[in-house]
């Protein structure tokens, strides 16, 4: 697995050479992920989304902070002999983007989506409540926000998965003006307030937050099906990420 230039796609933690007793391919490297590959066995965690609460796994800052949570979790990479591989940008750059085919497979979406762009979807119409209904529960987001008018109908969707940026989002709602947009989080004074905007100005119907990790997890899930194919000799091991949010009922 080679990483591009100036890419993340690294090893972050343990020793390359290791021999590897089973993978554990997940969306983010928590402390109950690598709790959990442990109690299986696995010692190579391969994640999508960082380990170290940056994007490149910066830890100096931290470092000269003392700081207790980091301390704890380097520790037990140590104590158990963990391998971390950051496997980011490769999944992204492929062709099609397998978290993006992923997801719109788990959405049920895959039939849907443009000829002329792979982010944005026409569907049978549904109301702005009931898809997000749906694509919490398909994705497993426990704690998924609207905007807009729950009862309002809608079918042209644009979805970003993770976290685009803005530039992003806003040129996918320009370029194929939306009933709803769909992401998985981003700066509330930046793509959340431009589409709550948008909603007031009558341009758009609707806003669906799903949270970073169920947005992207179906893409790691298929990331572990294919590695198993490669390498049958290992147990390979799919270890979902807990969406971290949750309603207060």
């Amino acid at each position: 697995m080679e990483s591009r230039p100036n890419g993340v796609d690294t090893f972050k933690a343990g020793d390359s050479t290791a021999r590897v007793t089973g993978i554990a391919v997940t969306m983010m490297a928590t402390f109950d992920v690598l709790q959990r590959a442990v109690k299986q066995g696995d010692n190579l965690i391969i994640t999508h989304e960082p380990t170290f609460y940056s994007h490149r796994d910066t830890t100096l800052s931290l470092e000269k902070e003392n700081d207790g949570v980091l301390a704890a979790k380097k520790k037990f990479i140590a104590d158990h002999g963990l391998i971390i591989w950051r496997f980011h940008d490769a999944p992204h750059a492929q062709s099609p983007d397998v978290i993006k085919s992923s997801t719109a497979k788990a959405l049920g979406w895959s039939s849907f989506v443009m000829k002329d762009n792979a982010s944005a979807y026409v569907i049978p119409p549904t109301t702005l409540r009931a898809l997000a209904s749906r694509a919490a529960e398909k994705l497993g987001a426990r704690a998924v926000r609207i905007s807009g008018d729950g009862a309002a109908s809608v079918s042209r969707i644009v979805m970003t998965e993770g976290f685009a940026g803005f530039p992003a989002v806003r040129r996918l709602i320009q370029q194929t003006n939306p009933d709803v947009v769909v992401i998985g989080e981003d700066h509330e004074w930046e793509s959340i307030e431009y589409v709550v905007d948008a909603i007031a100005e009558g341009r758009i119907r609707g806003l669906i937050v799903l949270g970073h990790i169920p947005s992207e997890q179906a893409g790691m899930q298929a990331i572990a099906e294919r590695l198993r194919s490669l390498v049958p000799e290992v147990p390979v091991h799919f270890v979902p990420t807990t969406d971290p949010f949750r309603p207060i009922r």
